[in-house]
Parts: structure tokens; sequence; C-alpha cells
């Protein structure tokens, strides 16, 4: 059973944001303090990259650990003790989305680089710098 009532889960869920996270922002200042100009959630694309170079054609993408299963890409969802089932069809369905639309850059000629939310929140340098390789 949830801890929660119904209307203070409505609320939670409603505030997990799918743009502008905090790693996605911290990403992004580390690029332009480098003068690198990007497109930020460009629909142009499949999949909106969270940060779209478009004269480099590199598409970055910042997922969160528990929404694309960190960790757990070969069985999403066994990290959760509560509605197994049900969260683990939709972050299935989430690791396949994105190797789908990393597919679908990749025969359009973009590079395709993503980050993990943690990695970017223990070292955006590090981070900023892979990205610079490309350049």
């Amino acid at each position: 059973m949830d801890v929660l009532t119904p209307e203070s889960r409505r609320k939670a869920m409603q505030s997990v944001k799918s743009c502008d996270t905090k790693p996605e922002i911290m990403l992004r200042k580390a690029l332009w303090h480098r003068g690198i100009r990007y497109r930020k959630n460009w629909r142009a694309l499949p999949g909106t990259p969270d940060i779209a170079l478009t004269r480099q054609k590199i598409a970055v993408f910042v997922d969160g650990d528990f929404w694309h299963a960190r960790g757990h890409e070969e069985n999403p969802g066994e990290q959760i003790a509560s509605r197994q089932s049900y969260w683990k069809k939709k972050l299935s369905r989430n690791v396949e989305r994105d190797k789908e639309v990393t597919d679908a850059l990749t025969q359009l000629g973009w590079l395709v680089l993503r980050f993990w939310e943690s990695e970017i929140k223990a070292d955006v340098e590090a981070c900023a710098n892979a990205i610079l390789q490309y350049c």
C-alpha cells in the first residue's frame, strides 16, 4: 500500500519535471560558460534531446537514475517493492525508448551522448569535457 493519500501522491508525481531539471541546468551552464551554444529540448529531433548542438550534430540526454533504470537496465523495476508489474513495464519501456531514439538519431547522422543525473551531480566538469571532445 502507498503511504501517501491519492491526493498527496498526485501532487508528488506532478512535481516530477521532464525538462529543466537541476542536473540538466548544471550541464547547460557548464557548456555555456565554455562558450558552447546549443538548443534546449529541441522538438525537431526524435526524442527531444535535452541539449542539441546543431552545428556539430550532437544530441545530449540527461537521464534520471530512477526513470531510466540505472543499474537495472537488464531487469527494470526490480528495485521497487510495490506494484512491480506496473513499474517493470513502465521502466522497461523507458529503456527501450532510449535505445529507439538513439538509433533514430544515429541514422540521421547525429552523435548521441547520454549522461546519468548522478554523474552530472558528481562531476559536471568531466561531463562537459566529454561533450567538448566531440566539438
